[in-house]
């Protein structure tokens, strides 16, 4: 067995760089770097990072140089920097007495020089040098790691996890990616909401069932963290469900204290994460998209669903800048391909006014290091033009002229895996607006989120154990009040 040398490179700089790694021996053997186990805890909040377990596949995350014994002979070697990068896939061999293995890593593209930097939306159970490590290994800019509350299971006591490193609106360390440090508020049948760059923690994490009153409101936390240009991002849990209503959480993003709606599941042809934020779109919610791993165990790559953000022409980049290109929506998310889409000249997130019957010019791409299948572009959630990848890389194009009839809004989106059915990218939309035309949701489109803000009413006015009638009261007078607005909305 030999004690081998690593050192992963750059190709443009020269200089060893962070990357995810595999070793496999002829006899198909995993061999990890020293300090890295071949067996690793992989369930959520277990020993989270360093390692990663995707699929039947174990990584080890290094910051460019590490060791590992590996036997005489041939190597399999595996190595990924994110979607920006080509990644290695070789066999090398060891000959007697080789103990230096040097490799370089190549970018295919470089979006910064647009204004594009990549972040993580949301990850949890990393220390923030763990999701350094990982960040840089993984191409990220920006990774955004939240502190949470987590309850009572069984022996395991309540803990407050990452709450001593929270940073609010700076970095928690130096170096890249900037990793920063803000909180995940929660209840059980009012809301889940993201709360990035804030200037201090948001109190409680968490409240409600089983161990606390209902004392508190989305709407509240919401109001906390845009008293210093915080950033409100509704999750990507379960909503809009019968058991998970989340019905203070929609009543507030229908009264426009929500500015994101985040994605973090992309392997499923049948989206309900897509079908509601096109839902929420049809009732005329400008509501711009943040990808996010929600990572939480090593068996999730952190950035494996990440926001691609552009920030202003001449803009320096930095955490504020980049949270605030988020709420102009000027993103996409995406698990791999990157997508530009521009109306009229006009970037994501634009508002762009046209008289009835105008057509307005659009130009769609999809760019990928990995293969993936097609390019569409959306009309209202509808696909109205489609455009197949092809070439090295591939590459899908759609330019055309589109009418515009009335008020509503254009995106791109690209697929992926077996015949094309899992999304792999999608942006935020151009909103479209027609002047005395405005967007107007049919009886369909409200009626599943009638029903949410009904079914926590209900909750509220029979289940709540709310502090005083005072707090039940101010409780139901939000979801009355975003009651009113949505029927306000209908013809």
């Amino acid at each position: 067995m030999l004690t081998v040398h690593v050192r992963v490179s750059d190709a443009a700089t020269g200089k060893p760089t962070p990357v995810r790694i595999r070793f496999i021996d002829s006899a198909g053997v995993c061999r990890m770097p020293f300090g890295r186990l071949t067996a690793f805890a992989a369930g959520p909040g277990e020993d989270v990072g360093g390692h990663v377990q995707l699929g039947g596949d174990a990584f080890a995350y290094i910051n460019g140089n590490c060791e590992v014994h590996l036997p005489p002979g041939p190597v399999r070697v595996e190595v990924h920097k994110g979607p920006e990068y080509v990644p290695i896939n070789r066999e090398i061999v060891l000959g007697p007495g080789k103990i230096a293995m040097r490799l370089a890593i190549a970018r295919w593209i470089d979006p910064r020089p647009q204004g594009w930097f990549s972040g993580d939306g949301r990850a949890h159970e990393l220390s923030p040098h763990a999701a350094q490590l990982e960040g840089a290994a993984e191409g990220l800019d920006v990774v955004n790691l939240l502190a949470h509350a987590r309850p009572p299971q069984g022996e395991r006591p309540a803990a407050f996890i990452n709450l001593l490193e929270f940073s609010g609106t700076k970095p928690a360390l130096d170096g890249s990616p900037l990793v920063v440090v803000n909180t995940y508020n929660s209840h059980p049948i009012l809301g889940i909401l993201a709360l990035l760059n804030c200037h201090r923690i948001v109190h409680p994490l968490r409240f409600g069932a089983p161990d606390s009153l209902d004392d508190w409101s989305i709407s509240d936390w919401c109001d906390q963290c845009h008293r210093k240009s915080g950033l409100v991002v509704w999750p990507d849990t379960p909503r809009l469900t019968a058991d998970h209503p989340q019905g203070e959480a929609l009543a507030v993003l229908l009264l426009s204290k929500i500015d994101a709606f985040e994605i973090c599941h992309m392997n499923d042809p049948q989206s309900r994460t897509l079908s509601d934020w096109y839902r929420l779109l049809a009732c005329g919610q400008r509501l711009p998209l943040v990808g996010a791993s929600g990572k939480d165990s090593n068996r999730v790559a952190l950035g494996a669903i990440r926001t691609y953000a552009r920030l202003e022409p001449n803009q320096e980049f930095g955490y504020g800048t980049w949270i605030e290109a988020v709420r102009a929506g000027r993103t996409f998310a995406t698990a791999g391909p990157l997508l530009s889409l521009m109306v009229d000249g006009h970037d994501l997130g634009s508002m762009v006014f046209a008289p009835e019957g105008k057509t307005v010019h659009v130009r769609a791409e999809a760019r990928s290091a990995m293969a993936f299948n097609r390019l569409e572009l959306l009309h209202n959630g509808s696909p109205i033009a489609t455009a197949t990848a092809a070439g090295d890389p591939p590459t899908a194009s759609i330019e055309m002229e589109v009418p515009v009839l009335a008020s509503g809004w254009l995106a791109a989106r690209c697929w992926g895996g077996d015949n094309g059915s899992f999304l792999r990218a999608h942006t935020s939309p151009v909103y479209l607006q027609v002047e005395g035309k405005p967007v107007r949701p049919d009886a369909a489109t409200i009626a599943p989120l009638l029903a949410a803000l009904d079914q926590t009413l209900t909750w509220v006015r029979r289940e709540a154990r709310c502090a005083n009638e005072a707090q039940r009261e101010q409780l139901a007078e939000n979801l009355q009040t975003a009651r009113r607005e949505l029927m306000r909305r209908c013809p």
